[in-house]
């Protein structure tokens, strides 16, 4: 079957009206059955998203009997599937009761072949749809974390970690780019854990200037400096029984730094202008893009202090380092922008994928969320563009480099294939079960590919 051509069964018993409608529709690899068990069969096999169905097949072609059963089989297997049914000519009580069972439209005899293509363009163009928001729907649903969207195996690892990390209080240092989306996971580590019916307060170090940031933190006591008309206590104090996310820790001037290794090795706080010491109990979650290491080799952070941060480290990667991210967290932006700004906007042009999947993005999904936002609102059709993106230019560029390219067809589906189940045995936590369905293919396929490729699973 060609790859560009679109499955659709058609199900009738009476040879010439088969042949008639096996060359009538353009765009359509057309599979012919003549009787329910060949139908079942080929919708077995193809899958696929419109069905045209005689009600009157054999052993009841002058009934109806076998057409419904047909029918009810049919969206019994593939409840999404849209099935159009050919009725004898003024047979309008039997196509209600198939309209009644489930069929998409009715269609009746003599067979139009040009009403007809209308109808399964129409069927198919609804079918896509339905399968799209349903793609975006599982993706949702299946995401590790709430409101992290992520489908790589490397964003799912740092997701398990995550959630292996959650349930304790052990001091968890964020490293990544920014826009890498740190504080999301600082948020996904407070609501996962016993304090998620607590505050989680955020302090972003490098926003705050040197002189404010000490009271910030620490609070103060009244008549501690002029203005200070009254106690105020700080954020840590302000998290007490919380979470405490301490981002780009990394621009934290060096004589605050000792006065936060202390809290964090005693648990206790002074407010500025006080002497009493208050205990706190808080969970610490820091965030930086800054190399740590490199800035204690210059003297720039204490490395004691370093030491208690990072208990736990958590290396986010950056969106282009993160296989298929791109496109996924596209999609789900344009779901939301669309639907936030009314607009007759429902998918990407294949174009514009490509080059999503192709860029850099240097912003990471900060950069992508804003470049989405706005392609949103300049679409003009349904589809956003590669010019709605501003991403001609670099698709240009990538189509050149691959054209001159050589490729070995066979070398690129099987590390397509390979990239496919790594992906899926990530998802499923290493379960040949799990991955089997996520690849749609059966243990036994799935067990010869990783023998081929050389990878083996850990969960059975």
């Amino acid at each position: 079957m060609s790859e560009a051509a679109k499955p659709l069964l058609v199900v009738e018993d009476d040879e010439g009206l088969q042949s008639q409608l096996r060359w009538a529709f353009d765009g359509y690899e057309v599979i012919v059955a003549g009787d329910r068990k060949a139908a079942i069969v080929a919708l077995r096999r193809h899958q696929p998203g419109v069905v045209l169905l005689d009600l009157g097949l054999p052993p009841d072609p002058g009934g109806v009997t076998e057409g419904l059963a047909t029918l009810g089989e049919i969206l019994s297997l593939a409840p999404e599937t849209k099935v159009i049914v050919v009725t004898g000519d003024h047979d309008r009580r039997n196509a209600v009761k198939a309209i009644a069972g489930g069929a998409y439209d009715f269609h009746q005899k003599p067979a139009d072949p040009e009403l007809l293509t209308l109808l399964v363009d129409r069927a198919h163009h609804v079918y896509q749809l339905e399968k799209e928001n349903q793609a975006l729907q599982r993706a949702s649903e299946n995401m590790p974390l709430d409101k992290i969207i992520a489908v790589s195996p490397q964003m799912l690892k740092v997701c398990r970690t995550v959630e292996k990390i959650a349930p304790t209080d052990i001091t968890t240092l964020l490293l990544g780019a920014s826009g890498t989306g740190k504080e999301r996971f600082a948020q996904a580590i407070h609501e996962l854990s016993p304090r998620a019916d607590q505050r989680m307060v955020a302090i972003n170090c490098a926003a705050i200037p040197d002189t404010l940031l000490e009271s910030e933190l620490f609070g103060y006591e009244k008549g501690a400096f002029t203005g200070a008309s009254q106690q105020t206590i700080g954020k840590i104090e302000h998290a007490d029984g919380g979470t405490l996310f301490l981002d780009e820790i990394g621009d934290l001037p060096m004589e605050l730094q000792a006065k936060l290794l202390r809290f964090l090795q005693e648990r206790v706080i002074e407010r500025l202008g006080g002497r009493k010491e208050i205990p706190v109990d808080v969970r610490v979650l820091c965030a930086t893009h800054q190399n740590l290491e490199q800035h204690i080799a210059e003297g720039k952070f204490r490395e004691d202090l370093y030491y208690r941060v990072s208990e736990m480290v958590i290396n986010i990667p950056a969106l282009k380092d993160r296989e298929g991210d791109a496109v996924v967290l596209a999609k789900a932006f344009l779901s939301r922008f669309a639907g936030d700004k009314g607009t007759g906007v429902k998918s990407f042009e294949n174009t514009a994928l490509r080059a999503i999947g192709n860029y850099g993005w240097p912003g990471n999904v900060r950069e992508l969320e804003s470049r989405i936002k706005r392609a949103v609102i300049m679409a003009e059709g349904g589809q956003v563009t590669v010019e709605d993106l501003e991403l001609e230019e670099y698709l240009e560029d990538t189509l050149k480099e691959t054209v001159a390219m050589p490729l070995n067809i066979k070398q690129v589906r099987e590390d397509a294939e390979k990239a496919a189940i790594l992906q899926a045995l990530s998802h499923a936590n290493d379960s040949i079960t799990e991955a089997a369905e996520l690849l749609g293919v059966t243990r036994p396929t799935l067990y010869s590919m990783l023998e081929k490729y050389g990878l083996r699973g850990t969960k059975i």
